[in-house]
């Protein structure tokens, strides 16, 4: 229950338009800031969600392909340049990423990453290494600005910010390969 109650106030602090627009006003900030704190205020609310409603969930989420198809594709679309300039410009696409997040990405994610398989798991984490690389290579080596509310150089500094990324998951991915799992139980 604690857990739930720092949910809500760290989403109403992120609601405050002066924080809103500070996390806004650079891409990087906006982008691997932002977007993972809705995403972290998701995992707060997660067991409230699933505890009062258990029976959606094995309904709906049986074996987790659901929800990580759900999140597959509504991270995939807040990583498109062009949603970030929407999130800008319309109170709908703005009032869709503080829903989408938490609600659409990391409450399906928590349910479906216990259902999966290990091969499951690891085609997700596969999916996302080729996924992030391909940002990081678009926003450094884009000639043109990909979002007009942003500079060129906050542009490359976000793809430097993805290529990070994509490091960090290689190394997972190795560290993953050669750690002994057997006693793990998910």
């Amino acid at each position: 229950m604690k857990q739930t109650k720092f949910g809500f106030i760290l989403f109403l602090i992120l609601l405050l338009p002066p924080v809103r627009n500070l996390l806004e006003s650079i891409m990087v900030v906006h982008m691997l800031v932002q977007l993972p704190l809705l995403i972290f205020f998701g995992w707060l609310m997660a067991d409230y969600f699933q505890n009062r409603f258990p029976s959606f969930f094995e309904k709906w989420n049986a074996n987790g392909l659901p929800g990580i198809i759900l999140v597959v594709i509504i991270t995939t679309y807040w990583m498109i340049p062009r949603t970030l300039d929407e999130a800008f410009g319309s109170w709908e696409v703005e009032l869709f990423k503080f829903v989408s997040l938490p609600i659409l990405v990391r409450i399906p994610l928590s349910h479906s990453w216990k259902t999966l398989s290990s091969l499951g798991r690891s085609f997700v984490i596969f999916n996302y290494l080729p996924m992030f690389g391909l940002m990081a290579w678009l926003y450094i080596d884009a000639p043109v600005r990909l979002c007009n509310n942003y500079l060129v150089t906050e542009q490359k500094v976000l793809g430097w910010g993805f290529l990070g990324i994509t490091v960090c998951i290689i190394l997972y991915t190795l560290q993953s390969v050669f750690t002994d799992h057997s006693e793990e139980t998910y």
